[in-house]
């Protein structure tokens, strides 16, 4: 198998944001869980998402990993490759964008990439190198109080100079509005001059389509999935994609329904909220989990009741600001999150091996949770509930059939998207068209 476009996402929810705007582009794509292994060969995909749970790793750890993919990319053919981080740029002033966006530079012996955090469609934009979410700066958006990566400086171009030994610069939106040509050649005339990593700013879709006839033929590009969606025309352009009728084309959906919510952003805040008014839901305390096992046992039954009169139904660990602090003051942040997670994977795990066969997952640590508890592989990706945000499918690990799986950034998704998920799953398995 020869890959056009092989994609490294440092979180399983990221990846599958890059990969759901492959396939709206036209893109047969395959998301592997975890470094794949010399058994894995996927066949008839253009791309391969490779999703590791290194976002919030140590360093040293997420750039052995991010090398690891690489190989095997580089192995399938991979005409270009794609460093997916967060449309918020999460990360620390040890990285680690930074580091891992150097290391894979080394290894593919390039001097420069792009850093296209921007999704758009989804409210994230840069302008002079600062990142909005909607119309607020980044560190006033909320992400400020993300409980492992808060984000407190909004200029990129300055954040990322503390991740990198290497010098940063600013492709501006006055460039991007000359074209490709003019912003392939600023790009040259930076590289020029030592500068490794380029912010760019991008207000809106044609921004993007601009940036991604700049990069095409670039080694390495980096960022968020809204460049992923650009990139395919460039590819047909150049003649390495095939028409295809229907790239997201999944298995018919059966089971029962079951949301597992660990993220703690706003939207996701919203989502329970709203699920909460229609649907039975528990709430899962990290005080109570480390306990012992009671608390998770009575979620457990909880969620099993539900289900058994039809569900949908919710387990959540989302939860405010300062009860999130309070956890973590109590037992360390490390532990807390550890709790949840141990928690949502077991529950995954019982629950799913009990008949559920459609399931939400929010959050980029709790999704990595769950489809390791669930021994997923790989995940073939189909129709988009929002934007960002598609369903997916896996065979059963323990009985027949597929799981269909819908990993959902903390930060994506409209206010009834718990809710409305399965409504759409429900259309794609009447064989009607995607949302």
């Amino acid at each position: 198998m020869t890959l056009v476009l092989g994609a490294i996402a440092d979180d399983f929810t990221g990846a599958t944001d890059l990969a759901n705007n492959l396939v709206r582009a036209g893109m047969r794509c395959v998301q592997v869980l975890g470094v794949p292994d010399a058994s894995v060969e996927p066949s008839d995909v253009d791309a391969v998402v490779v999703a590791l749970k290194s976002r919030s790793t140590p360093a040293k750890e997420a750039v052995v990993e991010s090398l690891s993919a690489l190989e095997w990319l580089q192995a399938h053919g991979a005409r270009q490759i794609f460093f997916k981080y967060c449309s918020t740029f999460d990360s620390t002033e040890a990285g680690n964008i930074g580091p891992v966006a150097d290391a894979l530079l080394e290894r593919l012996a390039s001097g420069q990439t792009v850093m296209v955090p921007a999704f758009p469609v989804n409210g994230r934009t840069v302008y002079q190198g600062h990142l909005f979410v909607g119309d607020r700066l980044l560190n006033e958006s909320g992400m400020e109080h993300h409980p492992l990566n808060p984000m407190t400086d909004a200029d990129l171009v300055r954040f990322l100079g503390h991740q990198t030994p290497h010098p940063v610069g600013l492709a501006s939106r006055h460039v991007l509005s000359q074209g490709a040509g003019a912003t392939r050649g600023h790009l040259d005339a930076l590289a020029e001059r030592g500068v490794r990593h380029v912010i760019c700013d991008t207000l809106d879709e044609q921004d993007l389509d601009v940036l991604a006839e700049a990069v095409v033929d670039t080694p390495l590009v980096t960022g968020g999935s809204g460049l992923g969606q650009a990139l395919p025309e460039q590819y047909r352009r150049r003649g390495w994609l095939e028409p295809v009728a229907d790239p997201g084309r999944l298995a018919r959906a059966t089971g029962s329904a079951l949301v597992l919510s660990g993220s703690c952003s706003r939207a996701t805040l919203s989502q329970v909220k709203h699920f909460l008014e229609h649907h039975p839901g528990i709430s899962l305390d990290p005080l109570a989990l480390a306990e012992g096992d009671e608390h998770l046992a009575q979620a457990q039954a909880f969620a099993r009741e539900h289900l058994a009169a039809g569900g949908p139904v919710l387990v959540y660990a989302s939860a405010d600001p300062e009860r999130v602090k309070a956890a973590q003051a109590a037992l360390g942040v490390a532990r807390a999150g550890e709790l949840v997670e141990h928690a949502m994977g077991q529950l995954a795990s019982r629950l799913v091996a009990e008949g559920v066969g459609r399931l939400v997952v929010a959050g980029g640590e709790t999704s990595g949770a769950v489809v390791s508890a669930l021994r997923v592989r790989e995940l073939r990706i189909g129709g988009q509930i929002d934007p960002g945000v598609p369903w997916t499918q896996s065979p059963m690990i323990d009985r027949d059939g597929v799981l269909s799986l819908a990993l959902k950034s903390g930060n994506f998704g409209a206010e009834d998207f718990f809710i409305r998920a399965f409504e759409v799953l429900d259309a794609l398995s009447a064989g009607e068209s995607r949302a």
